[in-house]
């Protein structure tokens, strides 16, 4: 059985340490995203740093997921006082359930506010790929396919859910009308 993994990535105007009002409420709201959505039916585990602290990104002990990893194209800081961004990766049962949750309640009413927070780039900020049942997915991982999708659009090594793909590669249809159910064999568009 296969399971999909998520690397979402974005830049934030600010820095996490920043005390300003905006990054504080980014912050807050964060964290009760995250509770939701690991509550959320199919959704299987995400990367959490060993000692909880989101703060030293790049210093963390991430255990199975690797190594913390950002794309070529970050610019921004890596110290505890500079770092700018906002990343996640996680496994889940299939497409719908990761688009129900992303794309329903508390995560859909911060996704209203992303411009608020993130700076645009110009890059895509999240990557879907199949991983084989026991398969933990690496932030270097979700790196490379948020890299491959931006040079050379959506394929099963890595796809976003407009242009998805099943397990086994069949180019996959999703409907927004009936909330991201996907229909095989059709390519989405």
């Amino acid at each position: 059985m296969s399971h999909l993994a998520l690397y979402t990535f974005g830049v934030l105007k600010s820095p996490l340490a920043d005390p300003a009002p905006l990054t504080r409420e980014f912050y807050d709201i964060g964290e009760a995203v995250y509770r939701r959505i690991g509550q959320h039916p199919g959704h299987l585990a995400r990367a959490e740093a060993a000692d909880g602290d989101r703060g030293a990104l790049f210093e963390a002990d991430w255990g199975a997921w690797g190594d913390f990893a950002v794309p070529t194209w970050y610019g921004k800081g890596h110290t505890v006082e500079t770092t700018a961004l906002a990343a996640t990766l996680s496994l889940w049962t299939d497409l719908r359930s990761a688009f129900d949750a992303i794309y329903t309640g508390l995560h859909r009413e911060a996704l209203h506010r992303r411009a608020d927070w993130f700076e645009r780039t110009g890059h895509a900020n999240y990557v879907f790929w199949w991983v084989s049942d026991g398969v933990i997915p690496t932030w270097r991982d979700g790196v490379s396919r948020l890299e491959h999708l931006h040079d050379h659009g959506s394929a099963p090594h890595a796809f976003t859910f407009h242009d998805s793909f099943a397990p086994d590669g069949t180019p996959t249809r999703s409907n927004a009308k009936t909330a991201g159910s996907w229909t095989p064999g059709r390519p989405g568009r």
